[in-house]
């Protein structure tokens, strides 16, 4: 082994990884970066499909310097990964899930990347295969994103590039408790507590696979998991960020990725045992973080579901799941002198079931093909068409003589 601390290690957790390894392997030992730069660290975690086996073979013909620890099977991916950061050396470490595999260059671009601007996270361009991947994030490449104005904030799986020293001087380490979302709460307190995030988007440097025998590392276990995931970012952004609008958009992240999905269609096949735990759980949540400004950051339907978690309402709730799988589309109603747009979901309109606020259109939507934006991200001179055109209307009402337009507004 090499007495130079290489560059990157590259820590790579397996369980019954058989035949994905050979790609991932391969994609590592084809990088760019020289093998003298490089290290792997891969752990066994009491695979019984040869991946122990296979891990040993290739480490013993690789230029790469790799070290293979096998254990008992830890049930989830952060104890493996917990014990290859302990045996890193390199000045990053990149988690490299054994199913997956690198692009060409992705190693040597992204610590280019790091060292360039300085930062602690550097993000490189990820690919779905045979699944569906991220998308929004890849817009373009940039040295310093910001987490509150860009969508990195949507991509908190573990597969970055991170400085070794920050992960060291935090003591961060992956929550073994946590069944599902541990990457989510490594890697946003990475984004939160580190000096800075890169996005390399000009090149992809990351393939997810979807297994075709359906089998993954993670994705296991009931609902309850997804609250145990939601409890722990939502504290997490709220220990680093006060109250306030920066807070309010980091949250939007587990209230609509985490936590919404417990409350759409599949909840109508639910029993009513486990609708009501998933009210019971969800209450302190939406106490202690639900807010105005996270609310008016959503979608109609997604602040709808919430509002009627908020308020215990799951009668209203079920109504509003059903209309949506049954794709239906809300009417568009205007409202207002300053001519507020509202969606007509279920019992819109009633001020004794929900608030008229919650109908409120924020932020741009489609409707079927149909694009709408709020009122506010509409230009100034279509709001004084508009208003002008009410005013004529108002007039002729009035049996007032109003001259017919020669000149656009």
């Amino acid at each position: 082994m090499s007495s130079t601390a290489p560059d990157v290690t590259v820590i790579i957790g397996a369980y019954e990884a058989m035949p994905y390894l050979i790609r991932c392997l391969d994609s590592v030992e084809a990088q760019t970066l020289p093998a003298g730069r490089m290290e792997i660290v891969a752990v066994d975690d009491g695979s019984t499909d040869g991946t122990g086996e296979y891990l040993e073979e290739f480490a013993a013909r690789t230029a790469i310097d790799m070290r293979v620890v096998h254990q008992e099977n830890s049930g989830g991916p952060s104890g493996p990964r917990n014990v290859g950061l302990g045996l890193a050396r390199g000045r990053y470490v990149f988690f490299l899930d054994a199913d997956d595999y690198f692009g060409e260059e992705a190693l040597e671009r992204m610590v280019a990347m790091g060292d360039r601007a300085g930062t602690d996270v550097v993000l490189g361009k990820v690919v779905g295969v045979n699944r569906g991947a991220a998308k929004s994030m890849w817009k373009e490449t940039v040295e310093r994103a910001d987490l509150f104005s860009s969508n990195i904030k949507f991509t908190l799986s573990a597969q970055k590039l991170f400085r070794r020293d920050l992960l060291v001087r935090l003591g961060m380490k992956f929550d073994e408790d946590l069944r599902t979302g541990e990457d989510a709460l490594f890697t946003m307190e990475a984004y939160l507590r580190g000096s800075g995030v890169s996005v390399v988007a000009d090149h992809t440097c990351y393939y997810l696979v979807g297994r075709e025998d359906g089998k993954h590392m993670t994705k296991s276990g009931t609902y309850r998991l997804r609250f145990d995931s939601a409890r722990a970012l939502m504290g997490l952004i709220a220990t680093h960020v006060p109250p306030g609008p920066k807070r309010d958009v980091l949250m939007v992240r587990p209230f609509v990725i985490t936590l919404l999905p417990q409350f759409g269609p599949s909840l109508l096949r639910q029993s009513a045992a486990v609708r009501k735990k998933k009210m019971e759980l969800a209450a302190p949540l939406m106490k202690a973080y639900w807010s105005p400004g996270v609310a008016r950051r959503l979608k109609v339907h997604e602040r709808l579901r919430l509002v009627c978690v908020s308020q215990g309402r799951l009668d209203l709730l079920l109504d509003i799941v059903q209309f949506i799988k049954d794709k239906k589309k809300p009417r568009v109603v205007r409202k207002g002198v300053r001519g507020r747009l509202y969606l007509a979901y279920p019992h819109f309109g009633d001020s004794t079931q929900l608030p008229l606020a919650a109908y409120e259109l924020t932020v741009t939507e489609w409707i079927g093909r149909k694009r709408i934006d709020a009122p506010e991200h509409q230009s100034t001179a279509a709001v004084l068409r508009r208003l002008a055109g009410r005013a004529r209307r108002s007039a002729r009402a009035a049996g007032l003589h109003v001259p017919r337009r020669t000149h656009k507004v």
